[in-house]
């Protein structure tokens, strides 16, 4: 695999599709379609009557493997702040769980004999139960007749399951009373945002192609300036993983500056590289501070000022400057972009197609 970007394939549609032949950016594009399908089955399957179950003792989201982990802890850092019930992420259901309680899982793995176990005693001890997967396998079957089940409707990979997740994470939220999230609205930015994306657009036009620019042949520290911005950031540490075998350091920024070799290393890292240095040499060594904001308000700006401060070459990501919507929508948008990113980047580097070695991805 080269470990040196093919810059010149961003700008190249032809050669972008031709490289892409597992579909990954159009599967990434239909994050929009994703969201209004999950909360078309949910009408469908008249949710809201389902979960008319006043307020629950508790909301718990299974944290499994894959995009399930990132979008339960979004969802948790979106609900905190103001939740009037306690939201609690596990992998497995807790020892406690009981009639008064209220589970939310989202898996692609329909063979997940463990959630399926857990899902089986949650619906045995009364608890209610909402599953995003797939409706084969005995996931699906550990609810049947005792939960709700959320099957996808758009086919995409595993990988580009993140929107399906969170939108069936929402339309729970919202069933419950806990939150207020417009489905619709979000699936329209979604859809926005995918077009700003468009491989056919150059990458001084396209933020995915920018962002994917920004992190080649560096080390990307993703910090967040809030927990919503932190979620967000978890999650594209999986996207660039996932499709770009890129590994990027994700925290708070302010438990981020608190060690100090990084901190040097990142402050270090502002200083522009040398174009006549051997490219070959010290690649992904190099550190790159992304600062990511999605909330607003006086304890993000005082966040964001003093981060600024201590880290003069960061750059800082934020969506509130671009749209003018909630933060569940800003979040969204930018996961949604960062996934784009870290696809435009595997298919430079070669690790999903382009320049280099193809391996192609299973759905």
């Amino acid at each position: 695999m080269p470990t040196v970007p093919d810059d010149s394939l961003l700008d190249d549609p032809a050669r972008l599709a031709e490289a892409d032949s597992a579909g990954l950016l159009r599967a990434a594009a239909m994050a929009g379609a994703q969201v209004r399908a999950t909360a078309e089955a949910a009408a469908e399957l008249e949710l809201s009557d389902r979960l008319d179950v006043g307020r629950p003792r508790s909301l718990v989201l299974l944290d499994r493997p894959g995009v399930s982990r990132t979008l339960t802890r979004l969802v948790a850092a979106l609900l905190t702040p103001s939740c009037p019930v306690p939201v609690v992420v596990a992998e497995v259901v807790p020892s406690w769980i009981g009639a008064l309680d209220v589970v939310f899982a989202h898996t692609d793995d329909a063979g997940d004999r463990e959630l399926a176990a857990s899902l089986e005693r949650a619906a045995r001890f009364g608890a209610t139960v909402v599953l995003s997967a797939p409706a084969e396998g005995p996931v699906a079957a550990a609810v049947a007749g005792k939960g709700v089940l959320l099957a996808p409707r758009i086919p995409v990979p595993p990988e580009m399951a993140f929107p399906r997740g969170l939108a069936a994470a929402l339309v729970t939220a919202n069933a419950l009373g806990l939150l207020v999230a417009d489905l619709e609205q979000l699936a329209d930015h979604l859809d926005a945002e995918a077009e700003k994306d468009y491989l056919a657009r150059d990458s001084f036009a396209n933020p995915a192609k920018a962002m994917a620019l920004r992190v080649a042949d560096r080390q990307p520290l993703l910090w967040g300036l809030d927990p919503v911005a932190v979620a967000v950031g978890e999650h594209a540490a999986h996207a660039f993983a996932a499709h770009a075998a890129l590994v990027c350091d994700v925290e708070d920024y302010r438990q981020a500056l608190a060690r100090p070799a990084l901190r040097r290393a990142a402050l270090s890292g502002g200083v522009e590289r040398d174009i006549f240095a051997d490219p070959e040499e010290g690649v992904g060594l190099t550190p790159r501070v992304l600062l990511l904001s999605v909330r607003t308000g006086p304890a993000t700006e005082a966040a964001r000022y003093e981060a600024q401060d201590l880290l003069p070459g960061a750059d800082v990501i934020a969506p509130a400057e671009e749209i003018e919507t909630d933060e569940i929508v800003r979040a969204a948008v930018l996961a949604l972009r960062f996934e784009l990113a870290a696809v435009y980047l595997g298919l430079a580097v070669g690790s999903i197609g382009g320049a280099g070695r193809y391996t192609p991805a299973t759905a």
